[in-house]
């Protein structure tokens, strides 16, 4: 063998390795995001997973909006003839994981409801002017307009999660004619802003933090984490 020849023989594998290396390199990578996806998945769940729960599912987030809901409804106990059902509906919207959470949430109902409930007086307004006894076949143009401005204005104030409640509150307005429609939007307005209110007061004065503490939570996360 001549000195082209052996030469020719030691760079062959290295090409060939050269050329396999992009799959090699490849298939350790999937590896690596398979597997860092998999961690990530993982602490995850763990992190979003109630701790020592007794109920699946059922965490001091559960408990909170459950204990907003009915101080909301215990509050509303002291007023004769005013219906919870909104602010209980303000506060389990606007509970959250934490503060900032729950303002958003809160915000985009209690948000969305203003802009629902002014356009659907509007609205209502605009039908019985035309038709002194309503029509429902004009409702049905109405509606389309009044969902579309709704959603340019949540969107032109940053507020988009406010639709669906707006929605809600829009098509009450339209489709079920109450008798006094500006009390009734202006009663849904306050409703869902005491729910929000009692929701975002349970979620300050009772901190995740706060909880752990109380039910050493903490310490009961950090022995279960030593047994693994």
């Amino acid at each position: 063998m001549n000195q082209d020849e052996k030469l020719a023989s030691e760079q062959q594998p290295m090409m060939l390795s050269t050329m396999q290396s992009p799959e090699t390199q490849t298939q350790q990578d999937t590896s690596q995001h398979m597997a860092s996806h998999e961690e990530s998945s993982i602490s995850h769940n763990a992190e979003h997973n109630p701790v020592h729960a007794p109920i699946p599912g059922l965490g001091l987030r559960s408990m909170k909006t459950a204990l907003a809901a009915v101080l909301t409804a215990l509050f509303y106990g002291f007023f004769q003839n005013n219906n919870p059902t909104f602010a209980c509906i303000g506060a389990i919207f606007g509970m959250g994981a934490d503060m900032e959470e729950s303002r958003r949430s809160g915000g985009n109902r209690f948000f969305g409801t203003i802009i629902g409930g002014f356009i659907g007086i509007g609205l209502y307004w605009l039908e019985h002017r035309i038709f002194p006894e309503g029509c429902y076949w004009l409702r049905l143009p109405l509606i389309f307009v009044g969902i579309i401005i709704m959603i340019s204005l949540c969107v032109l104030f940053h507020w988009p999660g406010g639709v669906q409640p707006g929605g809600v509150v829009l098509c009450i307005i339209l489709f079920n004619t109450p008798p006094h429609h500006i009390d009734y939007a202006v009663s849904r307005m306050i409703d869902t802003g005491v729910g929000v209110v009692i929701a975002l007061l349970v979620n300050y004065l009772l901190p995740r933090s706060r909880l752990e503490h109380w039910f050493h939570l903490s310490q009961k996360r950090k022995d279960g984490e030593c047994k693994r």
